[in-house]
């Protein structure tokens, strides 16, 4: 079976796709997977390092042809605030659960959830029922494979280096490590300003 190798972030494509996949969210982030196109193309997705691919993105196979990524269409609540600093306090406390969420220009877009969705509401948010492709923020920690932030396993050997995370960043240490502030056994957080 043919393998897909490469990933292309956001192709602008010249000629028309061998195939097109079309993938919903859990589904875009794979290493490893046998895939079928929607014209019967079948490949192995054979990827070094998992990735989040996002709709537009190019698969590119073992023979220089090109898989399109089509993000399919999901059940989501379209979460809208009364201003914008309604919805950056809402976002705030998605964020604090570690939800997945899509950030649009007037809205945060979430996977179904009838317990986020009572606790938005009792936010004050409007919640909007919808269908359509989820593609929610990398985060700081998504793959470097479109430049979104930090690898996934990135690993840090000290405490001096420089990152605004903006949230708690564990770090773990080996019990022989020359920190004489750092607790071993324990998880520690570094407030990285």
């Amino acid at each position: 079976m043919i393998r897909a190798t490469q990933v292309k972030g956001q192709h602008r494509f010249t000629e028309a796709p061998a195939d097109t996949v079309v993938l919903d969210f859990d589904d875009r982030h794979r290493r490893r997977m046998a895939m079928t196109g929607t014209r019967g193309l079948e490949f192995l997705l054979d990827l070094e390092h998992a990735v989040a691919l996002r709709g537009g993105d190019a698969l590119v196979l073992e023979d220089g042809r090109l898989i399109e990524v089509v993000a399919a269409p999901e059940p989501l609540l379209e979460i809208r605030g009364r201003d914008p600093h309604h919805l950056i306090r809402v976002g705030w406390h998605l964020g604090n659960r570690h939800l997945p969420t899509q950030i649009m220009a007037k809205a945060l877009r979430i996977r179904r959830d009838h317990v986020i969705e009572a606790m938005v509401k009792g936010l004050g948010a409007r919640v909007i029922e919808i269908e359509a492709p989820f593609d929610p923020e990398g985060g700081a920690y998504a793959d470097a494979g479109h430049a979104h932030g930090h690898d996934d396993h990135a690993h840090h050997d000290r405490g001096d280096h420089h990152h605004d995370h903006g949230h708690e960043h564990h770090h773990h240490h080996d019990e022989h490590c020359d920190h004489p502030d750092h607790h071993h056994g324990h998880k520690h957080a570094h407030d990285h300003k």
